[in-house]
């Protein structure tokens, strides 16, 4: 059963000869893989056996690559604003909306891709249990297609043109740039005092041809000293507080020069029609220099300013 010491056996040289082959072998396989970069099978030696690559090795492992499923989303299928084949402005957030109470946030966030060309960097931010927010940092370059997934659900839409507003209570004056170029300015009228309207940013919402405007919607009685009933024409929300910019022909007198209104951007019918026309959704409208603070980030259309 035991050998004697002396010379070794040919059973002990014999292994030990297998046992450097197989070491030389293995340091030959490692050198190859070091030479050819892990993708490509080759073989030990011209007409040998090829190496099998890191993808093969891996794939032959119990469970193969796709041995890690993705967790599901913690959420249905929600509601995706804007909608699929949209065109909107480039302050435009992008809005999602649960049918559910969302725990875990941060799962919920990993299940939700936002995809664009040209790519563009960003952040979410919760409204609530049942509805997260995503924006860029900056407003989204002009012309940038977007699609976002979010468990189950797709919207694919198009960034407009550039249309940027700017109103200034120094100079009563609204200016509206396309691309970059000047496109339109406007005398405008801002809110009076104890009226006055916030500073901030501002995004396009909804757009009517015309309306009643009535101050019991937010408290103040028709009746009452400050109160109002007003038929306007060309009205474009850009808060959902309340403010828009409208045609307001009795103020034309004011517009460029005093603040009358109760924090709504007066213009003339012209003016109005003009940039109804023109506006679109999730397109920004900056007020400053005015002294009424600033729009709440959280009015629902003022995602620029959280």
């Amino acid at each position: 059963m035991f050998e004697k010491k002396g010379r070794p056996s040919s059973r002990g040289r014999a292994g030990r000869w297998s046992g450097r082959v197989a070491t030389a072998l293995v340091g030959a396989g490692a050198a190859m893989l070091t030479m050819t970069g892990p993708a490509a099978a080759v073989p030990l030696w011209p007409g040998g056996p090829e190496l099998p690559s890191v993808q093969e090795l891996v794939e032959r492992l119990p469970g193969g690559s796709n041995s890690v499923a993705p967790a599901p989303p913690p959420f249905s299928a929600p509601s995706i604003n804007p909608s699929n084949g949209e065109t909107v402005g480039v302050a435009q957030p992008i809005i999602i909306r649960f049918d559910e109470n969302v725990t875990d946030r941060a799962a919920a966030e990993r299940a939700i891709t936002v995809t664009s060309n040209p790519p563009v960097s960003g952040h979410f931010y919760w409204a609530s249990d049942r509805q997260v927010r995503w924006r860029p940092f900056e407003f989204w370059p002009a012309h940038t297609q977007v699609t976002v997934n979010a468990g189950g659900t797709q919207s694919s839409y198009t960034v407009g043109d550039a249309l940027i507003t700017v109103a200034d209570d120094n100079t009563k004056t609204i200016t509206v740039t396309r691309n970059g170029e000047v496109v339109k300015t406007m005398p405008t009228s801002f809110g009076k005092p104890g009226y006055e309207t916030p500073n901030g940013t501002y995004i396009v919402g909804e757009k009517f041809r015309d309306m009643y405007m009535d101050s019991s919607t937010y408290g103040v009685p028709v009746d009452s000293p400050e109160g109002y009933r007003t038929y306007v024409e060309y009205a474009t929300r850009i808060s959902n507080s309340g403010i828009f910019v409208h045609a307001a022909p009795w103020s034309e007198w004011a517009q460029g020069n005093t603040n009358v209104s109760h924090g709504c951007l007066n213009v003339s019918t012209e003016d109005g029609r003009w940039f109804f026309e023109n506006a679109q959704k999730g397109d920004p409208v900056i007020v400053q220099n005015t002294g009424g603070g600033t729009l709440n980030g959280w009015d629902g259309l003022g995602d620029w300013n959280l």
